[in-house]
């Protein structure tokens, strides 16, 4: 249960990066506020980064959300 609570979660996650990359581009180009669409894409890659913490493999070859099902189970 709690590692399809995480798949969702992540999944939201990657899909706001999306969103607030669109939307940093759209800001960019209606007003011209640099600054702010930088801030966004900054943090669209905060959150890509923070997905990528939990489903890349490590150099044993395990991924942490792979260790979570593993302990759930």
């Amino acid at each position: 249960m709690a590692t399809r609570m995480l798949d969702a979660v992540l999944s939201i996650t990657v899909l706001a990066a999306i969103l607030l990359i669109i939307g940093a581009f759209f800001l960019w180009r209606r007003t011209g506020n640099v600054k702010n669409a930088l801030l966004m894409v900054l943090l669209a890659a905060v959150a890509l980064m923070n997905v990528a913490i939990w489903t890349l493999p490590d150099a044993g070859g395990e991924a942490p959300l792979d260790r979570l099902e593993q302990g759930a189970r």
